[in-house]
């Protein structure tokens, strides 16, 4: 019997800080439950460029070569053995975290904390389990999602970040029904996608704060944010309690020229930066809530007093469970407008490193400002 001649692929594999390799690999068949999916469009994130210039994430290093990647969309173009409901030629989306099905925490429905969890793209396990930026890979029909007509493959890679913005507005209590006030530290891809999710969801009120003007006027001319506040740039707090006082201080200042001196209902901190953790508490109104999404620094001191006295809710919140579907939709629906202006830059594979290197400087070679990057095939 002859074998059988399998196809070769390309992949941008990472061996090593800034060692970014375009390889050939072999294109091996779906196995069983599998569907195998053509790459269209993957979007860069911040833990992607971590990998990228350091060779880790936090405490996650790499062991093996490992291809990036986890914010992706494309089209079936094989089904593997007892994978149902998908056909070739269907557009969908990969959800990246593959599950065990089998602990506490993927029966009541809260997956993303299964202690099992494999996730494509990180170096948490070993081995690592390669991400999507490749032409093609093999990934679980469970976690492989159909796009709406409406939803193109650029909006569909939105999906994995907006399911982060998902996930920790449920757990916030976010919800038309009960409109409320939003403030967002930090205005990247993840702080324009909670302005652009709380205003879906009936949020009265949408401001943001960062350091960096440009991204602020940004999100105000497309809608995102109704006001922003650029912090002041100064050195270093010499010691804990000049820090404290000056996170107070200036957040007083942004709530003042919000016009809002009690402070908003729900505070989304995107930036992981220790003065903003510390200014979200004194952000939010008495009775409010402070959802950290952001990953930054490891140990923080807190005004907590400031919060308990108050009884101001600190809530954290990890990746998502249970999202993507709605997160689709809503990117289809029409809703989200403006959404793709948070892709400001679009490379092809064989570029990935020209890409990377490019949102490690947050601007392009015209100066412009880089926001969310697009790689995919026709770039």
């Amino acid at each position: 019997m002859s074998p059988i001649a399998l196809a070769s692929q390309h992949a941008a594999v990472l061996h090593g800080p800034k060692d970014l390799r375009l390889e050939d690999r072999t294109l091996w068949p779906p196995s069983h439950g599998q569907v195998q999916v053509a790459i269209k469009a993957t979007g860069l994130c911040g833990s992607d460029l971590h990998y990228y210039l350091h060779g880790r994430n936090g405490d996650f290093a790499l062991r093996s070569p490992l291809v990036l990647g986890h914010e992706a969309a494309g089209v079936v173009t094989a089904i593997g053995p007892g994978a149902r409901g998908f056909h070739v030629g269907q557009r969908v989306a990969i959800e990246a975290g593959i599950m065990c099905n089998n602990c506490d925490y993927c029966s009541s429905g809260r997956y993303n904390l299964c202690k099992s969890l494999r996730f494509a793209s990180s170096a948490k396990t070993f081995p690592h389990l390669d991400g999507t930026l490749q032409d093609r890979m093999n990934h679980p029909a469970h976690v492989v999602h159909p796009l709406p007509d409406n939803c193109s493959y650029e909006q569909a890679s939105l999906a994995e970040p907006l399911s982060v913005l998902l996930h920790a507005s449920r757990r916030v209590g976010l919800s038309p029904s009960t409109p409320s006030t939003v403030l967002v530290f930090g205005v990247g891809a993840i702080g324009l996608l909670a302005c652009a999710l709380a205003k879906a969801s009936g949020a009265t009120r949408v401001c943001a704060i960062d350091i960096n003007q440009a991204r602020l006027d940004f999100a105000v001319q497309q809608g995102f944010a109704e006001q922003a506040h650029c912090l002041p740039m100064v050195d270093k707090a010499k010691t804990t309690d000049e820090q404290l006082r000056r996170a107070k201080e200036n957040v007083m200042a942004a709530l003042g020229a919000f016009g809002m001196p009690d402070g908003f209902d729900i505070i989304f901190e995107c930036t992981g930066a220790e003065p903003c953790i510390q200014m979200s508490i004194h952000a939010a109104i008495t009775g409010g809530k402070v959802m950290l999404v952001g990953m930054g620094s490891r140990n923080v001191t807190l005004p907590l007093s400031a919060a308990a006295l108050r009884e101001v809710d600190i809530q954290g919140s990890f990746r998502y469970a249970n999202t993507y579907p709605a997160a689709l939709a809503l990117l289809g629906s029409g809703k989200l407008p403006n959404i793709e202006s948070i892709i400001t830059h679009r490379f092809p594979l064989e570029k990935t490193a020209q890409a990377f290197d490019m949102l490690s400087r947050g601007r392009d070679d015209n100066g412009d400002m880089v926001i969310k990057i697009m790689v995919g095939p026709g770039h």
